[in-house]
C-alpha cells in the first residue's frame, strides 16, 4: 500500500540542509500558465469536516470541484450532494491515478497524519497543492516534502491564517518601524482543545459503520480496533461537553474530528491553532529556527496530548532584532494581563506583542496598541506591505503562475516545523537545544526518535 516514488529522494541532503536559513528564497512559479480563460480543476481529499467548507472557498475563489475522495461515505455525504458532478473516490491513489490530467490541483483536508501521504502524492505528479494546518505530523515529513516540492516547481499553499491581511500586515509594519521598540517576548495563547485530550485508549471494539474504510483511514497508524462513540461517563464525553455546541455532537473516539488529542493521529492544541497563531509574529519578528524549546504540562499520557500545556521557544537574535522569546498556552492557561489593559480580560485567543516602547494585542478581532499613546506614531508608519486575497485567491492566483502563496510549502515548512518542535518538547519531558541544520537535539539525542516516527501497514514515504 506504499505510495511509489517516481524517483529517489536524496533524503541526507534534504535532512541535512539548512531550511530556515531558505524560507525567504522564492519558490519556482507554477508549472505551466494556465489562460485567463481556463478554469482550474480541483480534487478534494477529506471533504467530510473542514474539507467542506474549504472547498466552498475554493470554488469562490475560482476553482472548479472535480473530484471528491472520502473514507467515509456518511461524512462525505454533503460535499458529494453539493458537487454531484464530481467524480468519486475511495483511495486518493486510485484517484490521482484515474484523474491524471483531468484535474490541475489538490486539495488535503485530512487528519495530521495522513497529510504527508496525500500531499507527496500529489507532488509527484506535479499537481499544485494545498494542505490544512499542521502541513506534517512530524518535522522529518515536512522536510521530505519541502524537497518534493521544489522539485515539482507548483503552487503550493498552506491553511494557516493568512499573514498578508490588512491586521497582519500593519502588525508586520508597525513591529519592523519600531512602534514597539525592541520585541524581545511574544505570548500567545488559544482556547484549544475543544476535544478530549489526557486520556488513555478505550477498551473494547465497535463495528466499523457501512461505508467507512477503518483501515484507509488508520494508513500509516499502528493498528486499533475501532471505538465508535465513548462509554456514558467517560472524562472524555464530559470534555466534550463543557465544550461549544458545535463540539458536542462529535462524541467519536477518533473520527471525526476527535483525532487530534492523539499523537498518532493528530498533533494537540498546539498542532491545531501554532501555525494560525504564529504566522504573523514570524513574519513580523523575522522568525527562523529557534535555538531551544521547552515545555511545562499537565500529565503527558502514552497516547493523548495534554490537558494543557506552556510551551517556551528561544530565538537568537536575527536581521537587526534582538532575541525574543515566544510562550505558547492552552488548555485555559493564559499570561498576565498586562498593565495598561485595566480591567478588561484576555480574548479566548490570541497573541500579545511585548516591546521596550508598548504593547500589542492582536485577535481574530483586530489589533490594538498599548498604551493608546503609541497610535500617533502607528499612524504615521506607512503601509508598504502588499495586501492579498487570503489563502484561496492567493493559492488560485500563484496556481495560474502568480506569486506564491503567502503559506507556501517555503514558508509553511519552517513554520510548521516550529510548532512541532513543541510537541516533542512535550513528549520529551526535559528542556531541548536545536540544530536546526542537523535536524537533531544536541542535548538530548534520544528525543531525536520523535522527529521521525516509523509509518505501519506497508506505507511509506520513499
Amino acid at each position: 500500500m506504499s505510495e511509489g516514488a517516481t524517483g529517489s529522494i536524496p533524503r541526507r541532503k534534504a535532512l541535512q540542509a539548512a531550511v530556515w536559513a531558505t524560507i525567504t528564497v522564492a519558490p519556482g512559479r507554477a508549472k505551466g500558465r494556465p489562460s485567463p480563460a481556463e478554469t482550474l480543476n480541483l480534487a478534494g481529499v477529506g471533504v467530510g469536516g473542514v474539507g467542506f467548507g474549504h472547498l466552498q472557498e475554493a470554488e469562490q475563489a475560482g476553482f472548479r470541484i472535480a473530484a471528491l475522495c472520502d473514507v467515509d461515505d456518511a461524512h462525505a455525504r454533503k460535499a458529494y450532494d453539493r458537487w454531484p458532478q464530481a467524480r468519486r473516490y475511495r483511495d486518493f491513489r486510485e484517484m490521482l491515478h484515474a484523474e491524471g490530467d483531468r484535474i490541475d490541483a489538490v486539495y488535503c483536508g485530512t487528519p495530521d497524519h495522513t497529510h504527508a501521504l496525500v500531499t507527496l502524492a500529489a507532488l509527484r505528479r506535479r499537481k499544485h497543492v494545498c494542505c490544512v494546518k499542521p502541513l506534517t505530523r512530524t518535522i522529518h515529513e515536512g522536510r521530505v516534502l519541502l524537497e518534493a516540492a521544489r522539485r515539482a516547481g507548483v503552487a503550493t499553499q498552506m491553511t494557516a491564517a493568512p499573514n498578508t491581511g490588512e491586521h497582519a500586515c500593519r502588525t508586520c509594519e508597525w513591529i519592523q518601524a519600531g512602534v514597539l521598540g525592541e520585541v524581545r517576548e511574544v505570548h500567545v495563547w488559544s482556547n484549544r482543545p475543544v476535544w478530549p485530550q489526557g486520556m488513555d485508549r478505550p477498551e473494547g471494539e465497535d463495528p466499523v459503520p457501512a461505508g467507512f474504510d477503518w483501515r484507509l483511514w488508520l494508513g500509516p497508524a499502528p493498528v486499533r480496533p475501532f471505538r465508535q462513540r465513548w462509554p456514558e461517563g467517560h472524562l472524555a464525553l464530559r470534555q466534550i461537553k463543557n465544550n461549544p455546541e458545535w463540539v458536542r455532537g462529535n462524541r467519536g473516539v477518533y473520527h471525526p474530528f476527535n483525532f487530534r488529542g492523539w499523537w498518532d493521529f493528530g498533533c494537540g492544541a498546539l498542532g491545531d491553532m501554532g501555525c494560525h497563531h504564529f504566522n504573523t509574529p514570524f513574519r513580523a519578528l523575522r522568525l527562523g529556527a529557534p535555538a531551544a524549546v521547552s515545555a511545562t504540562c499537565t500529565q503527558v499520557m502514552p497516547e493523548a496530548a495534554p490537558l494543557a500545556s506552556l510551551v517556551v521557544w528561544d530565538f537568537p537574535a536575527r536581521s537587526g532584532m534582538p532575541p525574543v522569546r515566544l510562550v505558547w498556552y492552552d488548555g485555559g492557561l493564559q499570561p498576565p494581563v498586562p498593565r495598561g489593559m485595566g480591567a478588561e480580560p484576555l480574548p479566548e485567543e490570541g497573541t500579545l506583542y511585548l516591546g521596550d516602547k508598548g504593547k500589542l494585542l492582536a485577535s481574530w478581532d483586530g489589533v490594538n496598541l498599548i498604551p493608546e499613546s503609541l497610535s500617533a506614531h502607528a499612524a504615521a508608519v506607512p503601509r508598504t506591505l502588499p495586501r492579498r486575497p487570503g489563502i484561496w485567491g492567493e493559492w488560485h492566483a500563484a496556481c495560474r503562475g502568480g506569486e506564491p502563496a503567502g503559506c507556501a510549502f517555503e514558508w509553511a515548512v519552517p513554520l510548521t516545523e516550529a510548532v512541532l518542535l513543541g510537541n516533542v518538547a512535550i513528549r520529551a519531558a526535559r528542556p531541548l537545544t536545536w540544530d536546526a541544520a542537523g535536524m537533531r537535539f544536541p542535548n538530548a539525542p534520544s528525543a531525536g526518535s520523535l522527529l521521525r516516527e516509523p509509518y505501519h501497514n506497508g506505507w511509506s514515504l520513499e
